[in-house]
């Protein structure tokens, strides 16, 4: 017997209260942002959850991917709980999109499995400790790939899993040596800045996983002012479960500076999502302590730039980037506010017959953030 718990609420009543979620002024109220020119989203309606709201003996939160099945029309949400506060995990979801209202409800939660068929430990524990961050459906119901950013002072790798439904393991994928955690420090990812994003082919075949920061050697993270490094978005083939290419992506120069002399800012890639079987939606996230998240979305081409496989380092002026187009600032879309937004998936058609862009926000279990579920019509400006 199911037992679902419900989120909605109208964009009209979110947008009256907005004032009152910007109650934490060391986050900001996501006001950040550059403009971009033409908006080509176009909000539908945003719902929340409750803060730790509990379900089936687990607490929500942490939601840092996002996907949708059109045969079933069920979605799946991906927990970044380390196994902490309950087993790693993933939420199946009914999420309702209408004209200007989203409604949101739980399912089931359904537990990761190691090889072994044991869930994934915490890091109390010790073992094989993850952190999910990105998630996606295999078509005719496969079962789903997920990815951990993997812990340095752990020894724990980056990964790419597949699993099936019951979340039960399938198998590992094969990492290229530049994207793993060195012996030494100096090369290799950043601490919790490894792979965040997922995308899939719309055939099912390339899976591209996303780089939240450029590697130790690629160059620094971005500051204020400087775009810093590239980050690298490797395509691997599920056949054979390698990589097969890659393309490097520069993130922009974060936006504001934090209202605190010295305080934390960062901007970085926390999701990817195709648009068809080459061109690919990049979502960069910025936080400044002070100013709040700001939150912009492009367009690149995968067929575009230098395939950066097999290069150990990205020098500047040796390789071709993928090219940006903008597609939307967050900060001009109308919602209620913007925080930590990792998950991106498309919907089912909307009223109009266009695509519907959902996203979802990690809250990191804090209560001065949110998980807020948000709705968008998109234009394609490249479609037929």
């Amino acid at each position: 017997m199911r037992t679902p718990t419900t989120a909605s609420v109208s964009r009209r009543a979110l947008l009256r209260g907005g004032a009152a979620a910007c109650a934490a002024a060391l986050l900001g109220c996501g006001t950040a942002g550059t403009a971009v020119g033409a908006q080509r989203l176009r909000l539908l309606g945003e719902a929340t959850l409750p803060h730790r709201m509990r379900f089936k003996g687990t607490t929500v939160g942490g939601l840092s991917a996002l996907d949708f099945d059109p045969v079933s029309g069920l979605w799946v949400a991906l927990s970044d709980d380390r196994s902490k506060l309950q087993p790693a995990r993933f939420y199946t979801l009914r999420i309702a999109i209408g004209t200007d209202r989203l409604h949101v409800e739980l399912l089931d939660v359904v537990a990761l499995r190691q090889a072994s068929g044991q869930p994934y430990p915490s890091r109390r524990v010790g073992g094989d400790v993850v952190d999910p961050e990105g998630l996606r459906l295999l078509p005719d119901g496969r079962g789903l790939l997920w990815t951990s950013e993997g812990d340095a002072r752990l020894k724990l790798q980056p990964a790419l899993t597949e699993s099936r439904l019951d979340g039960s393991h399938v198998r590992s994928f094969d990492v290229p040596a530049v994207l793993q955690f060195p012996p030494q420090p100096g090369t290799g990812p950043r601490l919790n800045h490894s792979f965040e994003g997922l995308a899939l082919t719309p055939d099912g075949r390339i899976a591209w996983v996303a780089m939240e920061a450029p590697l130790q050697q690629d160059g620094p993270q971005p500051t204020v002012g400087a775009a810093g490094g590239p980050c690298r978005f490797t395509a691997f083939d599920l056949a054979t479960g390698r990589a097969v290419r890659q393309r490097a992506y520069v993130p922009d120069a974060i936006p504001r500076p934090p209202l605190v002399p010295g305080g934390n800012a960062e901007n970085g890639v926390p999701e990817i999502l195709m648009i068809d079987a080459h061109r690919m939606l990049v979502l960069e996230r910025s936080y400044a302590i002070g100013v709040g998240t700001s939150l912009r979305l492009y367009e690149v081409d995968t067929r575009d730039g230098t395939d950066t496989l097999a290069l150990a380092t990205l020098q500047p002026g040796a390789l071709r980037p993928l090219a940006k187009r903008p597609v939307a600032d967050f900060a001009g879309l109308g919602l209620s506010r913007t925080d930590n937004t990792e998950g991106m998936a498309w919907g089912p058609p909307s009223a109009s017959g266009r695509r519907t862009l959902v996203v979802v926000s990690d809250d990191n279990f804090n209560p001065l953030q949110v998980t807020q579920f948000a709705a968008f019509e998109y234009l394609d400006q490249d479609a037929p």
